[in-house]
């Protein structure tokens, strides 16, 4: 061939190296999300100030939590229309609003619970998003199956927030435990069929670490309520 070599790539080796860097980037960004959740968390805790402003007066903690959630449907909804820089800073600063509002669960669970806690709830994440991505079934199937068990989990808590119940909140977080557990293998396994269809780049990278960082977050704090020590 004229002394010129031609080089080839399998088109499933292609595929292979999209997946990797597609979910290389989402776990990254999912670290990074989960780190600044600690920070701001460990911030709030030790400064008496943020913390009386964010514990005595009900606006403002509720005003976080409405931030968090516009943050969240922002980003989810708006992905297409947002450019990446923007996108990235929404992740970072819902990152940051829930570090603050989750620093709460320290004054009501104990420091060894939350720390076996989040070993557990990491052990429990990994080994679900592992097969969620070794596995060669596509898991499509699991997800009106895991929808309808979020959709019950989250009506059942708000009802429960009037009625009071404490066994009625331990079968809302076992039940949490399953569908967040299962929705770390189905998202994972999404995210891995989206990469082989082509999908690459920062923005979904972003909304991927979004996805799992939310699986990883509401599994722990199942966890925490279904077998946390309080104080």
């Amino acid at each position: 061939m004229n002394g010129l070599e031609t080089s080839y790539t399998h088109p499933a080796t292609q595929v292979v190296v999209r997946q990797n860097a597609l979910v290389r980037q989402v776990y990254a960004w999912m670290g990074v999300g989960l780190a600044i959740t600690a920070f701001m968390a460990l911030v709030t805790l030790s400064s008496p100030t943020i913390l009386d402003a964010v514990l005595g007066n009900r606006l403002v903690f509720y005003g976080l939590m409405i931030g968090e959630l516009a943050l969240v449907f922002t980003l989810s909804g708006a992905i297409n229309k947002l450019s990446a820089a923007t996108a990235t800073l929404i992740f970072v600063a819902y990152s940051a609003l829930n570090g603050i509002t989750l620093s709460t669960i320290a004054l009501v669970y104990t420091a060894d619970s939350i720390t076996s806690t989040f070993v557990t709830t990491a052990g429990m994440f990994g080994a679900m998003s592992l097969y969620g991505y070794m596995t060669k079934r596509d898991l499509t199937s699991w997800g009106n199956f895991l929808f309808m068990g979020l959709i019950g989990v989250v009506i059942a808590s708000v009802v429960n927030i009037f009625v009071g119940s404490s066994t009625v909140s331990w079968v809302i977080s076992g039940i949490g435990v399953i569908v967040f557990t299962g929705l770390t293998a189905y998202d994972t396994n999404k995210i891995k069929i989206m990469a082989a269809q082509g999908t690459e780049g920062r923005k979904p990278a972003i909304l991927g670490a979004l996805t799992l960082y939310l699986d990883f977050i509401n599994l722990f704090l199942m966890l925490l309520r279904f077998t946390g020590n309080r104080r």
